[in-house]
C-alpha cells in the first residue's frame, strides 16, 4: 500500500461506523467512508465535538450539520496550498490520499533531468497538476467541470504558481484527446483520475468498466516517443488495483517496455494505527 503520511494539515484521527474523524487544518470533520464497516468503540472526545458532521439521508445524497465552518479556509502539503470548500456531496475538494502520488510524480520529474510536459485527465481541483508544475513541468489541465477548473486555478495561485505553464481547458477528456492526436502533440507523462459513471458537457455517458480500457488505449497516442510515466486513479467499489496494473501492462507497456507497479492508496489513523484504504491507483514507469 502506498500510505500517504507525510501530510501536517490533515489527519484521520479515528474510524467507525462508516464515518471517518478528520482534522483539517483546525478544523474537525466527520464525514462518511464506505470502507470503514468496522464498529469500534469512539473513545476520542473529539467524535462528539466536531465542527461539521455530513450525514447521508434515507432518500439519498444529505447535508452537513452542525457546521461551524467558514466558506472555505487553506490547508498546505509541503509548499503546495489547497483552497478547501466543503461541497453538497461530502467533498471539500481536496483527496489527502492523493498526496502519495503528487510524491511520485514530484519526484519522477525532477529525476527525468529534461523538460517535461504533462496531460492531466478529469484533473478536478488540480492536485496532481500542482504537483507536476511544481517540479517544473508544463501541463494540461483538462476537466468538463468549469467550476472544478477555476478552484484548480485558485489553487494554483494560493500555491505560487499562477505563472506556472498550465493550460487550463475545460473540455470532455475523450473529445480533447481526439483532437491533441489530429493535431499531432504529445506528452512525457499522463495522469488520469476516471470517475465510476458520469456525463459530458454534451451529455456522453461514462462508465469505467466499459470505457476505461478504450480510454487509455485512445490516450496511449498522445504518449511521447520517450513517455516519463502514465497514472490511472480508481475509486470504483470492487476494483481490484491490479486491474488498473493490467490494463496499463496490456496498453502501454507492449509499446514502450518500463514496468508497472499497482497498489491501494492509505491513510494512517492516529488513535488506532491503522491504515484506512483509499482507492486504486496503476503506475507505469519508462524504467
Amino acid at each position: 500500500m502506498w500510505k500517504s503520511d507525510k501530510w501536517r494539515d490533515y489527519e484521520v484521527i479515528d474510524t467507525s461506523s462508516g464515518e471517518k474523524l478528520e482534522r483539517w487544518g483546525k478544523y474537525i470533520l466527520v464525514r462518511p467512508d464506505p470502507q470503514v464497516i468496522w464498529n469500534t468503540e469512539k473513545q476520542d472526545r473529539r467524535w462528539n465535538s466536531y465542527d461539521a458532521r455530513y450525514a447521508r439521508s434515507n432518500t439519498g445524497g444529505g447535508a452537513w450539520s452542525k457546521n461551524r465552518l467558514p466558506e472555505r479556509w487553506q490547508v498546505k502539503y509541503d509548499d503546495l496550498t489547497f483552497n478547501v470548500k466543503p461541497m453538497n456531496f461530502k467533498h471539500t475538494g481536496v483527496f489527502p490520499e492523493q498526496a502519495a502520488n503528487w510524491d511520485f510524480i514530484r519526484e519522477t520529474i525532477r529525476e527525468a533531468n529534461r523538460p517535461v510536459s504533462v496531460l492531466n485527465l478529469f484533473a478536478y481541483t488540480g492536485g496532481a497538476t500542482l504537483a507536476a508544475a511544481s517540479a517544473g513541468a508544463s501541463v494540461c489541465h483538462v476537466d468538463a467541470a468549469k467550476g472544478m477548473v477555476a478552484w484548480a486555478k485558485e489553487n494554483a495561485a494560493s500555491s505560487g504558481l499562477s505563472d506556472a505553464p498550465i493550460r487550463w481547458i475545460v473540455d470532455d477528456c475523450a473529445k480533447f484527446v481526439e483532437r491533441e492526436i489530429r493535431r499531432g502533440r504529445t506528452y512525457d507523462a499522463i495522469i488520469m483520475d476516471p470517475p465510476s459513471y458520469g456525463r459530458g458537457p454534451s451529455g456522453e455517458v461514462w462508465k469505467l468498466e466499459e470505457n476505461l480500457y478504450p480510454f487509455v488505449q485512445l490516450v496511449s497516442n498522445v504518449l511521447s516517443s520517450k513517455p516519463l510515466f502514465v497514472i490511472i486513479n480508481s475509486y470504483t467499489t470492487g476494483l481490484a488495483p491490479s486491474v488498473v496494473g493490467c490494463i496499463l501492462d496490456s496498453v502501454i507497456k507492449p509499446r514502450f517496455g518500463g514496468h508497472t507497479e499497482a497498489d491501494e492508496l492509505g491513510l494512517p489513523v492516529t488513535d488506532s494505527g491503522l491504515v484506512l484504504p483509499c482507492g486504486a491507483t496503476g503506475r507505469w514507469l519508462c524504467k
